[in-house]
């Protein structure tokens, strides 16, 4: 008789542990349907943005500049997955390059071994987002792209300097702090 309760107890334990183990998993897979897996969905994982017209990919495109008037460096990568193609980038009403790009092959933009791409004058101040147009045989897309100084230091090189005023001339006479009498004239 002990024998038959023993197997009895055994039967109520492993049910009562397998419940546990069903209600536990899927209690804890609840979390994914409520909260979407963040590697699945496209996202901007870098400073730059993603631009893509027909089968032509831009990755991690922004321009590098102090702003507000000065000149600018586009950066990024142009992917073909189509057949050769021509793209026209255009910066804020200013085309700045026009790229042949073959089928299956990436041009850099910028950087150490990319094509330099220069833009004569940039509207927007850093921090802010210029209009960069994108143009080929499949269509046209404009989009905000960002506009970043040399204050990172993986852009510093890159970045290129802000132009000095052409009336960049220092008075001719400079008072000294100091020098003023009791009475406040500089006289003697």
């Amino acid at each position: 008789m002990s024998k038959r309760v023993t197997t009895r107890h055994r039967r109520a334990v492993v049910t009562a542990v397998s419940s546990a183990t069903v209600a536990a998993g899927l209690l804890l897979s609840g979390c994914s349907a409520t909260n979407p897996i963040t590697t699945q969905a496209n996202y901007e994982a870098s400073d730059g943005v993603h631009i893509e017209v027909g089968d032509l990919r831009l990755g991690n495109v922004l321009v590098l500049s102090a702003g507000g008037g000065e000149p600018g460096t586009v950066v990024g990568s142009v992917t073909n997955d189509g057949e050769d193609a021509r793209v026209t980038i255009t910066v804020g009403g200013e085309e700045v390059v026009s790229l042949r790009v073959r089928s299956g092959a990436t041009v850099l933009m910028g950087g150490a071994e990319g094509e330099v791409v220069e833009v004569e004058s940039v509207s927007e101040p850093a921090g802010a987002y210029v209009d960069v147009t994108v143009t080929t045989d499949a269509g046209s897309t404009t989009t905000g792209v960002p506009v970043l100084d040399g204050t990172l230091p993986e852009y510093r090189e890159y970045a290129p300097a802000p132009e000095r005023p052409e009336n960049d001339e220092t008075p001719e006479e400079t008072t000294e702090l100091g020098d003023e009498g009791a009475d406040g004239n500089t006289e003697n």
